[in-house]
C-alpha cells in the first residue's frame, strides 16, 4: 500500500507556543521558555535549567501524566502479501500492518481459535511530501493493566500458532496524556567560549558509547550523533566529516547538519556526494564509497547501479556486486576482510601493493581502495604497483557545490523536521517511506513514539540539541517524528533535523555522567559518534 507524495510543505500537529508558567526565569537562565505541544493544552508541565558552562545551559522538561484510558495489549503479525491464506506461518508473519483485507483474515483466524481480536485503522498525518490519511489496518488483543499480564496470553497466542508482541497504547502516536520527559542543550556561540564538534572517539568501524566519549574527552557534554553501520562493518550511514575531512559518503537526499566548532554559523542542508578514483594511465571509475564494506549500503542512497534502489531507504542495506571503496586511517588500524582485490596506496597516492584478497593494514597516511566484482577487475589492471591513483570528491548541499573547511564537522541524520521556521518534514524523499508495500517500518518508525534525538538552531542562532526519553511506559512515551518537529519548533528551532534515536538516544554531561535513561534493556547503546561540547 503505497503513501501517496504531494510537493507542497504544511504543518504537522500543534506547534503553539504556550508561555510557560515562569518563561521570564527560563529565558533568563538561557533555556527554552514555551510549552511543549504533546497532549491537551493544560497538561502540567515541569521544568528544572542549569548553566553547565558559560553559553551553555542544561533544561530538562517534564509533561504530562499516565492515562487510565493507555494499556498494553497484543499486537499480532500479519502476513506480508495481501493474501492472509492460512493460519500465519511464522516465517511469513513479519508486519504490523497490512490492508484491511489481510487484517480482517487474520481477525477471523484468531476468533476461530478462541481469542477476540480487534482491527484497527491507522492514520498518518500530512508530511511535506506525503498526504494524510490511511495508512493500514493492525490487528489486537486484550487490554492489561500490565506487561506481565499481557505477556500471560502472548504464550496462548504463540502456542495456537500466532507471532506477536506486548506493546503500549500510549506509544501508538495517537491522543494521550503522555508522559514525556525531554532534555534541552542550548549552546549560545556568542558566550561559550570552547569547541564543539563531531567525535568517532576511536575507529570508525568501533563503537562507544555516549557517556565514554564525554568522558574520555573532558566534554561538557554530549548527545549521539548520526545512523551507523554495524560494528566491523563500516563507519557512519551517511554524510560524515571531522575537522573538515569527509570520511563517509552521503546517502544521496538525505540531510545533514554542517557544525563549525564555534557552534555559531550552523547549517542543515539536503546533500550529495559525488566520488572518483583515476588511474595514472587516464582510466577513472566511481568511487562509490568511504570507510565501509563494498557492496553494502546502509540506508541506500548510493550510486552505480544499487539494488533495490539509489533513493535512500532508511534501515535498509542497499546491495552493490561491483563497488570501489577506499578507506582511511580513520577506519581503524585494518580494513575489512574478503574475496576482491585491494591496493595499498602510500601518503603520495602511490600504490605500494595490489593484493587478492580484501583486507589489510591501513598506512598512516595512506589508504586503501578495496574493489569486489568488477570493479576488482578494473582495480587489478589499472592499479599497478608504483602508479598513482587520484581522487576527486564533490559535495553539494541543497544542490549547490560546498567546500568543506577545517575545524567543520559534518553530521548526517534525517529526517528534517523544521525549515525556515515552518514544520517540514520530508518523509519521502528521507527515505522513511519505503519502496515495497509493507508500511510496518513506516508506522514503527514514524507514527509510533519513539526515544528521539534532535539538532536545531534557533532564531537568535543558539544550537539546540535536544534528546527525549521514550518506551518507558508511564515514565516517558516518547515521539513521532510529527511530535519531533512540532517540539522543535516550540523550543524556538527556525532549522532542525532528526539524528540518530531508539536505543541510540543518549545524553552525558561531564564526567559521563548520563542525563537521560536509554530505552534498551541492557543500558546505554554504544553508537558511532557523538556531538560533544568541548571546553578550551
Amino acid at each position: 500500500m503505497k503513501r501517496t507524495l504531494v510537493a507542497a510543505a504544511v504543518s504537522v500537529g500543534s506547534a503553539a507556543a504556550l508561555l510557560s508558567p515562569s518563561p521570564a526565569a527560563a529565558s533568563q537562565a538561557g533555556g527554552p521558555a514555551a510549552r511543549l505541544p504533546l497532549g491537551p493544552p493544560g497538561l502540567r508541565e515541569e521544568r528544572a535549567t542549569e548553566r553547565l558552562a558559560p553559553g551553555v545551559t542544561l533544561t530538562s522538561i517534564v509533561r504530562g501524566h499516565r492515562s487510565d484510558a493507555d494499556a498494553w495489549t497484543l499486537h499480532v503479525r500479519l502476513p506480508v502479501s495481501g493474501d492472509p491464506g492460512p493460519r500465519p506461518d511464522p516465517d511469513r508473519a513479519t508486519a504490523v500492518i497490512a490492508p484491511k483485507e489481510t487484517a480482517e483474515g487474520v481477525a477471523r483466524q484468531l476468533a476461530e481459535a478462541g481469542f477476540r481480536p480487534r482491527v484497527e485503522a491507522v492514520h498518518g498525518p500530512r508530511f511535506a511530501d506525503v498526504r494524510p490519511g490511511l495508512v493500514g489496518y493492525t490487528v489486537r488483543v486484550g487490554r492489561y493493566a500490565t506487561e506481565a499480564q499481557a505477556q500471560k496470553d502472548l504464550a496462548a497466542l504463540t502456542a495456537a500458532g500466532f507471532r506477536a508482541g506486548t506493546s503500549y497504547t500510549a506509544q501508538d502516536g495517537g491522543a494521550t496524556t503522555g508522559p514525556w520527559r525531554v532534555h534541552v542543550l542550548t549552546i549560545d556561540p556568542r558566550r561559550f567560549r570552547g569547541r564543539v564538534a563531531a567525535s568517532a572517539g576511536g575507529a570508525l568501524s568501533e563503537l562507544d558509547k555516549v557517556s565514554d566519549l564525554v568522558r574520555a574527552s573532558g566534554a561538557i557534554a554530549g548527545v549521539n550523533g548520526t545512523y551507523f553501520t554495524p560494528q566491523g562493518r563500516g563507519g557512519p550511514a551517511g554524510l560524515y566529516a571531522l575537522d573538515g575531512r569527509v570520511l563517509s559518503e552521503a546517502s544521496n537526499g538525505r540531510s545533514a547538519m554542517f557544525l563549525p566548532e564555534s557552534g555559531g554559523g550552523v547549517r542543515f542542508a539536503r546533500v550529495s556526494s559525488r566520488f572518483a578514483v583515476r588511474a595514472a594511465d587516464g582510466a577513472r571509475r566511481e568511487l562509490d564509497g568511504l570507510n565501509r564494506v563494498p557492496g553494502e549500503v546502509h540506508n541506500c542512497g548510493g550510486v552505480g547501479g544499487d539494488r533495490p534502489t539509489e533513493r535512500p531507504q532508511h534501515d535498509v542495506t542497499c546491495t552493490d556486486p561491483d563497488e570501489l571503496v577506499a578507506f582511511t586511517a580513520e577506519y581503524g588500524a585494518s580494513s575489512p576482510s574478503g574475496a576482491g582485490a585491494e591496493a595499498v596506496l602510500d601518503r603520495d597516492g602511490r600504490v605500494t601493493e595490489l593484493r587478492d584478497a580484501r583486507g589489510t593494514a591501513i598506512p598512516a597516511g595512506g589508504r586503501t581502495v578495496q574493489a569486489v566484482g568488477a570493479a576488482a577487475d578494473w582495480l587489478r589492471a589499472h592499479a599497478r604497483p608504483g602508479t598513482r591513483l587520484s581522487f576527486t570528491k564533490r559535495l553539494l548541499a541543497d544542490g549547490r557545490p560546498v567546500t568543506l573547511k577545517p575545524r567543520v564537522s559534518v553530521v548526517g541524520g534525517g529526517p528534517r523536521l523544521v525549515r525556515d521556521g515552518k514544520v517540514w518534514v520530508d518523509a519521502a524523499n528521507d527515505g522513511l517511506v519505503h519502496i515495497d508495500d509493507d508500511e510496518s517500518f513506516y508506522y514503527n518508525w514514524v507514527l509510533r513514539r519513539n526515544p528521539r534525538t534532535m539538532a536545531g538552531v534557533d532564531a537568535r542562532g543558539r544550537l539546540l540539541l535536544v534528546a527525549a526519553d521514550g518506551r518507558a511506559a508511564g515514565r516517558s512515551e516518547g515521539l513521532s517524528i510529527a511530535e519531533a518537529a512540532a517540539v522543535m519548533k516550540a523550543l524556538g528551532a527556525v532549522q532542525a533535523m532528526n539524528l540518530d534515536g531508539g536505543g541510540s538516544t543518549a545524553m552525558a554531561r561531564a564526567g559521563g555522567a548520563l542525563v537521560n535513561r536509554p530505552s534498551d534493556a541492557a543500558g546505554e547503546r554504544s553508537v558511532g559518534d557523538a556531538v560533544l561540547l568541548l571546553p578550551d
